[in-house]
């Protein structure tokens, strides 16, 4: 497993997984399997038939799908490298790929991790993964607390019962998985140090530092704060025509409920943040709009909450950093 010769790419989707296995030669064969636990073993089993369980596996980050199919891989000692789409999308530039279906990503994907060899994925401790159940599940709860309201506005009648029914079932739920998640967060002593020093950086609350240690986790994966921003899709995404280059909207490629969960922090940061606070009017006044202050004052929070966490020091406004 140290020198493979075989390389699988993965791109995963919601209810299908397409492969593309290359070989030694160049040459691939491709197969698609459905996201589900039968899926998953169907796909170990195609593996063994074509002698690749040694193979080195590629796939992009790309939320719980993603997450269950890489862990079950690992759990099988299958070496399973996870990466940004970032990086993917990236070195597809380099080879001018234009194809964009799911069986050229997986191809794409196969030929990056021929190419980079990235480092294996490694798993996260159980704690972890039941805080990434508990986060994911307040955000399903909140999304669809967000949709009955908008229901409720155009309900009638015994309509509008019924969804005031299920909204009051939603709370109360939404109430009960916070519960959770604050007890789940105080039973282990390194989380909940964790959690201080992000709760200790202006902006952060608790909600929001569960859902960075929740998908920041392990924390050694990262080797700077501009891959922090990069895994969530905070980073500038750089175009070059002709004579002119420049930076257009972030990327959107890494981890979306991560990015979702920094927009109020920065909001609240603007204004309570001393750090953010000075950073944001230095944009404004360079004739930045509103929205692009915004988003670079998540990306300076993500820089902040890496501070902390790295150095294991509460945020210091005279630092700008732990």
């Amino acid at each position: 497993m140290t020198n493979p010769t075989l390389f699988v790419g993965i791109d995963v989707a919601k209810t299908k997984f397409d492969v593309a296995l290359l070989n030694a030669e160049g040459k691939y064969r491709s197969k698609v399997f459905p996201s589900t636990p039968v899926g998953h073993q169907q796909f170990l089993e195609w593996l063994t038939r074509h002698d690749a369980q040694e193979a080195h596996l590629c796939m992009e980050t790309t939320g719980v799908y993603g997450r269950d199919l890489a862990r079950f891989l690992a759990q099988q000692q299958i070496l399973i490298s996870v990466v940004n789409p970032a990086q993917i999308h990236a070195f597809g530039k380099t080879e001018l790929t234009r194809a964009k279906t799911d069986k050229a990503d997986a191809r794409l994907i196969a030929r990056y991790c021929r190419m980079h060899r990235p480092a294996p994925w490694v798993p996260p401790a159980e704690e972890i993964v039941t805080l990434q159940a508990l986060v994911q599940r307040l955000e399903d709860l909140l999304a669809l607390q967000t949709m009955e309201n908008s229901r409720l506005e155009a309900a009638e009648g015994s309509a509008r019962k019924s969804v005031e029914a299920v909204l009051e079932f939603v709370h109360q739920q939404i109430e009960m998985v916070r519960l959770q998640i604050e007890i789940h967060i105080d039973k282990h002593p390194d989380l909940k140090n964790q959690q201080e020093l992000l709760s200790s950086i202006p902006g952060i609350g608790d909600n929001t530092a569960a859902t960075l240690l929740a998908f920041l986790s392990p924390l050694e994966r990262f080797h700077s704060a501009k891959q922090v921003v990069a895994y969530a899709g905070l980073n500038p995404r750089i175009r070059q025509s002709g004579q002119w280059a420049g930076k257009t909207p972030i990327a959107k490629a890494g981890n979306a409920l991560l990015r979702k969960s920094l927009y109020l922090p920065a909001v609240v940061a603007k204004r309570h943040n001393p750090i953010i606070a000075s950073f944001c009017d230095r944009l404004l006044a360079r004739g930045k709009r509103p929205m692009q202050v915004v988003v670079a004052a998540m990306r300076k929070l993500l820089h902040l909450a890496f501070g902390v966490l790295k150095s294991g020091k509460p945020f210091n406004p005279k630092l700008g950093v732990a």
